[in-house]
């Protein structure tokens, strides 16, 4: 017979389940929708470039400071989430954010985008608020795979990439209801501010009114102390190459197939899903091949892949000139190795690449809670500030490196160097563990396997 205590256990087991799931359900959509906010600037800059007249260093800007208003309070929501629960603060930050979204819908000059790009750009922080959330919710065997599920909100990226040119070219220039919903690329914004209001009034019915709030009674010097330890500075880094150089592409990619290859928006816009697809939505795989293989397994062959398709990447278009006797040819000159690499093959290593980010954005964070399971909120804050720090950072690093190059392939040497350095101070990393392990081995190379 069922005694009334164990009915009230399964029953309370049953309701944590449920508000688990819905914290999961519903953090994740608002996220996508939150991302897609942020980075909505990487399909509406080719006409906003095209009505303001802009540079590209100009339009490179515009996306960056979205990104770096979403980067910069990072670690302060993580915290916030951790002391007063993410129900509260993912509701306001949703709420925050519908006003900037809305004065982007109605700017008349390249100073307002400035100003409200940057005040829009707040929802990238849902990211840092969404993972404190979804740890508190979720048990450490379980980590991995819940916030592999939650980050593959990231796919957001690509919602403004596939709907954007569509809504744009299907809603009149002068917009409907007699101008109130403006028209063109102004009214996805627009679009936006409708589906943050639902959004935020969703997550404040539908999940639990009771919230985990792991740091509510902790001092913030307690909750700042393990931003001391070198290794939190080390995995920032590697968020820079899985995540920072993801958002980075995400904007800067449809303007290098438009530029490059002379696509057309709504087909560049496209094939850019295909890298945002697999480093958004194979983000849950890499929690999952993380919480069973190990992180630090995962990140070696995910960096290797990084690596080599970077290399593959930063070949420039071009060919060898060998100058030899004019006997042999009047010009004194002979062409050789004549290399450029075309949409197809240009699409695939972009591919390869996104399946790389997705699973390594949630190896990366697969390492927090493994090593401060109290401190995810501060910890998790500070990766992702730093790691979306470098989102803001790479857009103009790309223009500035093209302009002195006039060679667009240097984008993706820049991020071959990040990620060599990267990979060397993992592999550093594991050598010094394994000589701390074994200091009897110490120095040595030739020594006997029993």
């Amino acid at each position: 017979m069922t005694t009334m205590a164990e009915t009230a256990t399964a029953e309370t087991g049953t309701a944590a389940a449920r508000g688990k799931t819905s914290v999961l359900v519903l953090s994740t959509i608002g996220f996508t929708l939150m991302f897609a906010v942020w980075v909505m600037f990487g399909v509406l800059g080719i006409p906003i470039r095209q009505e303001f007249g802009l540079t590209d260093v100009q339009l490179s800007w515009l996306a960056a400071i979205a990104i770096l208003n979403g980067s910069f309070w990072r670690l302060a929501f993580g915290i916030l989430t951790d002391r007063f629960g993410g129900r509260t603060v993912f509701t306001l930050l949703v709420l925050a954010t519908i006003g900037p979204a809305f004065m982007v819908s109605r700017a008349a000059t390249y100073t307002e985008l400035m100003v409200w790009a940057f005040f829009v750009g707040m929802a990238g922080n849902a990211f840092s608020v969404g993972i404190s959330w979804n740890s508190a919710w979720f048990p450490r065997a379980r980590q991995g795979f819940a916030l592999g599920v939650f980050g593959a909100g990231n796919v957001g990226a690509s919602v403004t990439k596939l709907i954007g040119p569509t809504l744009i070219a299907l809603v009149p220039a002068a917009g409907l209801a007699g101008g109130f919903i403006p028209g063109g690329w102004r009214f996805v914004p627009f679009l936006y501010c409708v589906l943050l209001g639902l959004m935020a009034l969703a997550v404040w019915i539908f999940t639990p009114r009771y919230d985990h709030k792991p740091a509510a009674n902790r001092p913030l010097k307690e909750l700042l102390k393990p931003l001391q330890y070198i290794r939190v500075w080390r995995f920032s880094l590697y968020y820079v190459i899985m995540f920072g150089a993801y958002v980075a592409l995400s904007v800067w990619l449809p303007k290098y197939y438009v530029d490059v290859y002379g696509l057309k928006l709504g087909t560049a816009a496209l094939l850019t899903a295909l890298f945002i697809f697999p480093a958004s939505l194979l983000r849950p795989v890499g929690g999952h091949l993380a919480d069973k293989f190990g992180a630090r397994r995962i990140m070696y062959w995910v960096f290797g892949a990084v690596l080599l398709t970077t290399l593959l990447l930063s070949l420039p278009s071009g060919h060898l000139v060998f100058y030899v006797p004019n006997k042999f040819d009047p010009d004194g000159q002979r062409e050789a190795a004549q290399f450029m690499m075309g949409p197809v093959p240009f699409t695939i290593l972009i591919f390869i690449l996104g399946v790389g980010m997705g699973i390594g954005k949630a190896a990366v964070y697969k390492y927090i809670p493994e090593y401060f399971p109290k401190d995810i909120g501060a910890v998790g804050g500070l990766v992702g500030m730093l790691g979306a720090l470098g989102g803001f950072f790479l857009p103009p690093v790309f223009a500035w490196a093209y302009e002195l190059t006039w060679i667009p392939q240097s984008t993706f040497f820049i991020l071959f160097l990040l990620t060599a350095v990267s990979f060397g101070w993992l592999h550093w990393t594991v050598i010094h563990l394994l000589q701390k392990a074994s200091p009897a081995l110490g120095g040595q190379m030739d020594f006997k396997d029993k």
